[in-house]
């Protein structure tokens, strides 16, 4: 989650099967009406908001801000019971599909309408990736109102512009290559690369969405083969590394902050969609914490939410004494 303009506290929260929803509009609460058929662990914002999440059968889906881009629906006082906000999509679809071909069914069913969000004092613009265990993934956009689809073939996303255009964009480096380039000879000269990743001279290493989408592809597609589980866990935060977004420099960081978190990456998740873990560290605290949805009881009523960082502090060990 990469956001500069204040403290989202963001927390670790249980919601369980056969939880009361009602979707937003702009009347209030008044939309859409459902029960959790699926109880999902999610990251909430503001103690109301949930951004990331996966529920108890592997479906795992994050919102992402699309400033300047999202055009949802006109509200419809008759079409209320259709009806939800932006900020409501992403529980919807936790606590009630377990494939990213239910995800697209149900929302075609849905009207995403505008609705003020409180902190923001506008409708929060966004955009959605879903992946379920199978390797489906999938990301939804509203433009003029309505609900679009792209199946992701590369599995990233980033903020602005639209996914389309970032694909189209990934054609103007169709030369990078995880090997050095073969020795060739200019005249007399002979060319031999000069130090090692030579192949992937000129990846994009600024923080606009654009150049993230791009280097996010190129690193996955060039990352080492790993066995699943804990080695692809850390192989995901290996290269996510390489996405650790300063103060001042991520999205929202154009608005006032008078409580600035040590970075405007604020927290990174990987979820382990096959065995039901999500990991994720802070930017409090890089020491990378476990959550096992299979050891979670998500019969038991009533939604149970922690910090996702008990003390705001690095926690370091100290080796000392081992010499």
């Amino acid at each position: 989650m990469e956001w500069g303009a204040f403290d989202l506290q963001t927390k670790a929260v249980v919601v369980p099967r056969k939880t009361q929803f009602q979707g937003h509009t702009p009347e209030g609460i008044n939309g859409k009406r459902w029960s959790a058929r699926y109880g999902f662990l999610g990251f909430e914002l503001l103690d109301r908001v949930v951004a990331d999440g996966m529920n108890e059968k592997g479906l795992a889906a994050g919102f992402f801000y699309h400033h300047g881009f999202a055009e949802y629906a006109a509200y419809l006082p008759s079409l209320a019971d259709q009806s939800m906000s932006p900020t409501d999509v992403l529980s919807f679809i936790l606590s009630q599909c377990s494939t990213v071909e239910e995800v697209q069914k149900a929302m075609g069913k849905i009207r995403v309408v505008a609705v003020e969000d409180p902190a923001l004092k506008m409708a929060v613009p966004l955009h959605i990736m879903v992946t379920d265990p199978d390797g489906n993934v999938l990301v939804m956009e509203f433009k003029d109102g309505q609900t679009t689809f792209f199946h992701n073939p590369v599995g990233v996303i980033t903020n602005n512009p639209t996914f389309d255009w970032h694909l189209t964009n990934l054609r103007n480096y169709g030369y990078l290559s995880g090997v050095p380039f073969k020795n060739k000879k200019w005249g007399d000269v002979e060319i031999s690369p000069l130090s090692g990743g030579s192949g992937l001279l000129g990846v994009p290493g600024d923080f606009t969405s654009p150049s993230r989408f791009v280097r996010a592809v190129v690193f996955a597609q060039n990352a080492r083969s790993t066995s699943g589980g804990t080695d692809t866990m850390q192989e995901f935060f290996r290269i996510m590394d390489s996405f650790n977004v300063g103060t001042k420099q991520g999205e929202g960081s154009n608005q006032a902050n008078n409580d600035p978190l040590p970075a405007d990456t604020v927290w990174t998740s990987c979820h382990d969609t096959k065995n039901l873990i999500t990991y994720y560290h802070t930017a409090f605290n890089r020491r990378i914490r476990s959550i096992h949805l299979n050891k979670i009881d998500f019969s038991k009523p009533g939604n149970r939410s922690i910090p996702l960082d008990i003390q705001r502090v690095q926690d370091i060990q100290n080796v000392s004494s081992s010499f």
